[in-house]
This record gives C-alpha cells, structure tokens and sequence, in this order.
C-alpha cells in the first residue's frame, strides 16, 4: 500500500527546528512502516532566509502567511520559543484548522486556555510534550496511560542545568564553580536566570498540574524559590542525613485544593529522585491506582527534543479525525491550598552563637509552635555555631512563624534557612527517633 504523504511545516530552523527535520528524513522508512504515513519538511519560518542550511534543508519563508494559508501543509511544528510572535502565530494556524505541535513551555504555561480554546474551535490538535521534559513523555502518560487515574501528585527534577549543579557541589564544587562547569559545557546559558531562579521549572510544573489535575496552573500560581542560598553546609549536612539537596518541583491535590511549588529539598537517598544526577530529569507520579510511576531520562538538549516534537507529529497523524486528544485538559476550576497549610517535614539551618542556653531558646521557639524536632547536627565555629535540625512534619506557615521568632533571637547570627524534605520513610525507618 502507498504511503500517505503529510506535509510538515516548521516555525523555527534552530538547533531543534533542524534536528526535527532531520529525524524525519532519517527516520523516514521507520515511521512509514511503523504508520504508513511519510512525513516530510515543506517549508521552514526562518528570520534569515540567506543563511547557509547546509545540504537537504527544506525551502524556507519569512513570511508566516505562507504556512498558515498554505492548504498543502497538514501540521505544523513550532519550534521558534518564547511569547510574541510564536503565540499568535499559533492561534491563527488553529483557528484556521491546522493541528500544532509545540516546544514552547512558556507559551503552554501562560497561554494555554487560548490555545486550547483555538483548537477546540479548529476541530484540531494541540499537542506539547517536548515543553516540559524533553524525551520523557510525561504528558502522553498522563493524557492518554493514566486519563481515567486519580493523580495526587506529582514530584519532578525538571530542570537539568540546576541538577548538575547541586550534583557538581556534592562532589566539593562551590555554586559558583559549578555553574561555571555548567556554562562551560553547554548546560547553562551565559544569563542562567530562568534555570538557577526556578522560573523555567515553575512553567514546567505548572502545565504538568494543569493535566495532571485539570485545572488550569499557571507560572504566576507556582511558589518559586531558587538555588541561590544553598550553601555546601547544606549540601554536606544532607550527606550526613543520607540525603541529596535537589531543585525539586511539586504539585499536589489535597481535599480538592492545589499547591504547585519549586524549591530545594533534602531527599532521602532511596526515594526515586535521589538517584538523578548531572543534566537529567526526572517526574514521579503519584496515584490511586498507580501508587507511584518514575520517569526519568534527558530532559533537555535539540535531538532529544526534536525526538519528542516528532512524537507528537506522528500522534497528531494517527489521530487525526478521531477526536482524541482534541480537547482541553482542563474541565473544572480547583482553589488553591492556602500556603502555609502545606505540610512537610523539614531541614532547617541556624547560625547562632556558641554559649550555653542558646539551643534550648531555640527548641522553645520550635515546641511552642507544635514543631518537633526528630534530628540535629551541631557544627561549632568561630565564636558561632550552626545548628542543622531536621523537623517532623510541620505545616509551613507554623515553621515560619517560629523561625521569625528565632531571627529575631539575639543569639541569632544570620536569618534560619529551610528546605522542605521528601522522603517516603518515616522518622522512625530513617532512624531519627
């Protein structure tokens, strides 16, 4: 039987625009036998239409009317990023009923009920799975594998640059000298901002709460904090607790409500996320029926993206026509968990002055509060002592409140931090009763 051709367009001709175009003409014989259909590059939206491709790169335009007018093109990949103009040029290619695939999480995480709406109106596809892990394919596992599962939570190392540098400083390095390494090798951006602040994970966690509960999460909903005061103390009194420190998102359903935050943890070394190390991601989730699924593997780089764009390529053709996968995740409107409701045990650090007295003015200000401590390292000074406490669990706005009170100790020689600890042990299997 002949193969049916599909048209493929691309906004965008970068490191990923160019790695989609070539997995596909690599590909080619694959995914024919595989669907029957042969997927090839008409046309690539390109700023520079002069530039040098090299050999086998497809006609280019910088004009997008091209595409979007073009009735040959049966999909269209965008793969340009950021806000204006890859959003609108999205929506005009859905309003006039051609299916998109997008890398572009910001764009999914900001504007997705637009786009979703456009596409609903379209009678087409909108599909995203390289905007937030790469090769992983969390998002066909939670739309299509687990659609009729209650999620509850989701756990993710989402951002590589960031978990190579916690990795590089538990091996010694300072976090400077490691996200120099980082930048060195192409991990990190020469303005590391978006990955080491957590705002490139917050967008990623954000359009992993929208499917995963339904309701629309976006960047501005996620509690953000990032690397920037982990210390090695931190990461050296993680070892002596049998933990790692990680970047570590979280989206969790509690009674009907959601919380979606990133910050640092201390995570026990054997929960599934300990064991991600360098440039790699990682997503567990959490359910009724499932218990716990890990998903792990590179969440970043062009040919690993490239590799799920053309995933969602070859999807968009095999269900075209059917109606799967056309409508919005999102079919309800969920409150949002009070923040300091959450709970955790945690690993707080205080630096406070070495005298007879101080840790029990500390231990007071924690009990008084209905805090209980289960561990605590002391590591003298100079003059000074830092006290590293790992806490049972503890709603967060109890812990704040107990820690202004510590600050405001005279005793106190610089603001308590704390980490949230994720462990699927309890106190008394850590051996910390």
């Amino acid at each position: 039987m002949a193969a049916v051709d599909v048209p493929v367009a691309l906004l965008g001709y970068g490191t990923v625009g160019s790695a989609v175009d070539r997995l596909l003409r690599e590909q080619a014989a694959d995914i024919e036998r595989a669907t029957g259909h042969r997927l090839r590059v008409v046309k690539a939206l390109v700023r520079d239409p002069e530039r040098d491709r090299g050999d086998g790169a497809p006609p280019t335009t910088t004009d997008f009317a091209e595409i979007r007018d073009d009735p040959e093109v049966a999909v269209v990949a965008e793969v340009m990023g950021g806000l204006d103009p890859a959003g609108e040029y999205v929506l005009e290619l859905l309003r006039a009923g051609k299916p998109v695939v997008t890398a572009n999480k910001q764009l999914v995480a900001r504007r997705g009920d637009e786009l979703f709406a456009a596409a609903a109106g379209g009678g087409v596809q909108l599909r995203f799975e390289a905007s937030v892990c790469a090769a992983i394919p969390v998002i066909k596992v939670l739309r299509e594998a687990l659609v009729v599962t209650h999620v509850h939570r989701v756990l993710g190392i989402v951002n590589g640059t960031t978990n190579f540098v916690l990795t590089e400083m538990e091996g010694g390095a300072t976090y400077d000298e490691a996200l120099a390494e980082a930048q060195r090798l192409g991990y990190a951006e020469a303005d590391p901002t978006e990955d080491v602040s957590g705002l490139d994970s917050a967008a990623k966690m954000a359009i992993l709460a929208t499917v995963a509960f339904g309701s629309r999460v976006t960047p501005d909903d996620v509690a953000c904090e990032g690397l920037e005061r982990i210390e090695l103390a931190d990461v050296e009194a993680a070892r002596e607790l049998d933990m790692v420190v990680r970047l570590v998102g979280s989206a969790t359903l509690i009674d009907g409500q959601v919380d979606v935050r990133v910050r640092p943890a201390l995570v026990d070394r054997r929960h599934p996320l300990a064991a991600i190390e360098g440039a790699f991601n990682a997503v567990s989730l959490q359910g009724d029926a499932i218990r716990e699924i890990t998903l792990e593997g590179p969440g970043a780089g062009g040919i690993e993206t490239a590799s799920a764009v053309v995933a969602d390529l070859i999807a968009v053709v095999g269900t075209t026509g059917t109606g799967f996968l056309q409508n919005d995740a999102c079919w309800r409107e969920l409150p949002r968990l009070p923040e300091g409701e959450v709970a955790s045990p945690f690993y707080v650090r205080i630096e406070v002055a070495d005298r007879p007295g101080v840790l029990a003015l500390v231990a007071l200000r924690l009990a008084a509060k209905e805090i209980s401590v289960a561990r605590l390292v002391q590591r003298p000074g100079e003059g000074s002592a830092t006290l590293h406490i790992v806490t049972h669990e503890a709603p967060a706005g109890r812990l704040r409140d107990a820690l202004d009170e510590i600050d405001a100790l005279d005793e106190t020689r610089a603001p308590a931090s704390a980490l949230a600890v994720i462990s699927d042990r309890g106190v008394a299997e850590l051996g910390w009763r």
